[in-house]
């Protein structure tokens, strides 16, 4: 059937669509592949060879794809894929923040914990991409804990695993040396952790630790980094994995807030403008500066929620990321949110 041509609706509209959508879950990745290239091809008008270089892959093969998705009656005037919504989604995405790459996973209800789907398509992602002689380096929490029974196990060569983060002292569940070593283990590889407070009392302490204790090595490791895998917490709504393990306590919480604090990444706290916030915690805290974060080449970011709606915008200013992984009600929000600053 031949299919026709047209340009797609606006964002509000794609937005309004997506949500709630069905789940996708059982869907492998050569369908999303293919409603991709297809959305990419008669919504975006975008030519094959264009298509080959955003997807990574041949023109032959988008070609074939293409041929696929009109045999299977996926295109017709609009596309009708079960993964359309979910692509309009991560298409907008790319095009708002400059991304590389925008994977958003579905939610059975809007009221679903998106942090599980979240997980789960972050380690089908590293599945793929952590390869042979890569620097990585990690942050915590409860999503990236949550990526580890998602990501298939195999031997790399020269995979160093660099945890950005120093430890809590308590044992808890999630602790940033504890994810760092069970990723690289995943692999193989050989992890880097940083054997320090992941706060501590003093900027002088700070220094010490990392001139005369050793440290300074592993430090020195985050200038050169193939890739930075991170997630954020919120700040207002308490979603902060260092407040729920009580590194940030209820007074620090209200100084944050005072200062326009919206969220933090590996406990450097930032504003809605994606800037460090003016605050002496950052003077005591053992982890590497985003200045370093933000040169390495892939920074995936994967994060998500309600309440890090405000977080979330500020992070892409932060780390400005390659890769977002999120679930599909966040992506709506965020969407949502930078079109009405963009209309006011």
């Amino acid at each position: 059937m031949k299919s026709t041509k047209r340009k797609s609706g606006t964002p509000q509209e794609a937005i309004e669509l997506i949500v709630g959508s069905e789940s996708v879950a059982s869907e492998n990745k050569t369908n999303r592949l293919r409603t991709r290239a297809a959305w990419m091809y008669y919504v975006e008008q975008m030519t094959q060879n264009d298509i080959a270089d955003v997807l990574g892959v041949g023109r032959v093969t988008i070609v074939r794809l293409l041929a696929e998705a009109r045999a299977r009656n996926e295109v017709k005037i609009t596309i009708e894929g079960k993964l359309a919504g979910l692509t309009a989604l991560e298409r907008m995405l790319e095009q708002t923040f400059g991304l590389e790459r925008a994977i958003v996973a579905p939610l059975s209800t809007a009221d679903t914990d998106p942090v599980a789907p979240i997980a789960a398509a972050t380690g089908a992602y590293l599945s793929e991409k952590v390869q042979h002689g890569m620097r990585i380096g990690v942050g915590w929490g409860r999503t990236l804990s949550g990526t580890l029974q998602h990501i298939g196990a195999r031997n790399l060569n020269d995979l160093k695993v660099i945890s950005l983060l120093g430890g809590i002292a308590q044992p808890r569940r999630f602790n940033p040396p504890e994810f760092a070593w069970q990723f690289a283990q995943i692999f193989q590889g050989e992890g880097y952790l940083i054997p320090a407070p992941a706060l501590v009392d003093s900027k002088e302490t700070r220094e010490a630790l990392i001139e005369r204790c050793g440290l300074k090595d592993v430090f020195e490791m985050a200038d050169d980094l193939d890739m930075v895998l991170l997630s954020i917490g919120g700040i207002e709504t308490a979603s902060s994995t260092s407040y729920r393990v009580g590194l940030i306590d209820d007074v620090q919480k209200r100084s944050l807030l005072e200062n326009g604090a919206v969220g933090d990444m590996l406990f450097h706290f930032y504003d809605c403008n994606g800037e460090i916030v003016s605050d002496p915690v950052h003077e005591r805290v053992m982890s590497v500066s985003m200045d370093k974060l933000q040169k390495a080449p892939v920074r995936i970011l994967t994060s998500g929620g309600p309440e890090k709606v405000a977080a979330l915008l500020g992070a892409m200013k932060l780390l400005k990321p390659t890769v977002f992984i999120t679930d599909e009600v966040s992506a709506a929000a965020m969407l949502t949110r930078i079109q009405a600053e963009n209309a006011g």
